[in-house]
């Protein structure tokens, strides 16, 4: 299951899963799916294979609604990938270079579909990613991984600034951290994995690439195949911890 695969790296995580399996399953999952070309296209070329819900992270009723679908038509979940997330809102919100521009809505709406809707999900999918465990992959678990951010770690931050996204993301990590000792403590057969995509040309990063360094602007289809090989490779010493998309684990 993919949350947030309507454009950008979900959508890609989406047509490369279904891609490489030629007998998997995938369910796509995002707010608006009718408005999704790039989901329809998909589902168009996989007609059986590729089931899309409507889940927005900031209402946990249609999380729920998402989770009841899942269990009805499969009964589990071998992987659950969050893809969703904010950075820029024209008018709403955009990266604080000042502490003097930190508003309380930018800051309370980045906290909740960056770091509580990607929980809520985790919560809502626990019982099917325990039903599911490694069963008929080639991992031994099931995997959780959740696209964080360098920039949310504390003891990478130089540069400052940035403050509802770096905040919200650091918060993501301590969450889905949390989530994963839970995990572990009951024995659960699932890995949670944090993941930094690196900046990749999306329409979330299009605002900010000006300033990337040459060679280090990513295409979608290089970064998910980055990102799955570390999820297949996913193992349960693994729990709880936080990579870049290079496979190097990134500090707290």
């Amino acid at each position: 299951m993919v949350q947030g695969a309507s454009r950008g790296i979900g959508l890609e995580f989406v047509k490369q899963l279904l891609e490489k399996d030629k007998r998997g399953h995938v369910v796509a999952t995002c707010r608006n799916p009718e408005n999704s070309s790039g989901l329809d296209d998909l589902k168009t070329r996989y007609s059986d294979r590729l089931n899309i819900l409507k889940l927005d992270v900031t209402s946990e009723t249609t999380i729920q609604a998402a989770a009841h679908s899942v269990t009805q038509t499969y009964g589990h979940l071998n992987l659950l990938l969050n893809a969703s997330g904010i950075l820029s809102i024209p008018a709403v919100l955009q990266p604080e270079t000042s502490l003097t521009k930190v508003h309380k809505s930018a800051m309370m709406l980045a906290y909740e579909v960056n770091a509580v809707g990607p929980i809520l999900v985790i919560k809502h999918m626990w019982p099917l990613l325990k039903a599911g465990g490694g069963v008929g992959t080639t991992r031994e678990a099931a995997v959780v991984a959740t696209l964080s951010a360098r920039v949310g770690s504390i003891t990478d931050n130089h540069l400052g600034g940035w403050h509802s996204y770096r905040a919200s993301k650091s918060a993501l990590n301590q969450l889905t951290k949390t989530v994963s000792v839970e995990f572990a403590r009951k024995k659960d057969p699932i890995v949670c994995i944090l993941l930094h995509p690196g900046t990749v040309d999306t329409d979330l990063s299009r605002p900010f690439q000006k300033n990337v360094p040459q060679g280090k602007l990513f295409t979608r289809e290089f970064c998910v195949n980055k990102l799955l090989s570390i999820i297949d490779g996913a193992k349960i010493q693994d729990n709880g911890k936080f990579f870049a998309w290079d496979g190097q684990e990134i500090p707290w």
